[in-house]
């Protein structure tokens, strides 16, 4: 019983930090789609999307009649404050290009090459507030290319290729 109680008080505290992080990213906002904006085409060149602070829009491409737009917000001073080694939150979100819809369901990955023979992945993209994403590593300068695969709610594989010269 001394065990259980022991056991379960070691588990409660290495879960907390999880649940800050949890908060951490709805208080700092990684991009929801409240904060970038509509996906459908406006005039402005960024297909309606507004962008709040420090985020960095990668580009868009359409493959297969779903286009994928990518962006990265810096993330290293809020992921520092709590001991995590993440800089950057990679999104993307997908577009249905016939019906102007967001595809907000399926599986999406991200395999990251870069400076100095520098591989990361696959990592999983989780779906997040009409995008998906995860929280990345990008550990010194230079140039970084990212390669989304995907298997959407339609089965059909696509992938796409983004490139981003972090400075």
């Amino acid at each position: 019983m001394k065990r259980f109680f022991t056991l379960t008080a070691i588990l409660s505290i290495l879960v907390l930090p999880l649940g800050a992080l949890a908060m951490s990213h709805e208080k700092d906002d990684h991009g929801s789609m409240d904060s970038m904006g509509s996906m459908k085409d406006d005039s402005s060149g960024h297909g309606g999307m507004s962008m709040k602070g420090d985020m960095i829009m990668l580009g868009e491409k359409t493959e297969d009649g779903v286009k994928a737009m990518v962006h990265l917000k810096d993330v290293k001073d809020a992921m520092a404050k709590m001991g995590m080694s993440e800089t950057h939150h990679f999104m993307v979100m997908f577009m249905d290009t016939e019906s102007g819809e967001p595809v907000e369901s399926g599986l999406a990955a991200v395999k990251i090459e870069g400076p100095d023979d520098y591989t990361a992945g696959p990592i999983k993209l989780m779906g997040m507030q009409g995008h998906f994403g995860a929280d990345i590593t990008l550990p010194e300068k230079g140039k970084y290319e990212f390669k989304v695969g995907t298997k959407l709610s339609d089965g059909q594989k696509r992938q796409y290729e983004f490139e981003y010269d972090y400075k």
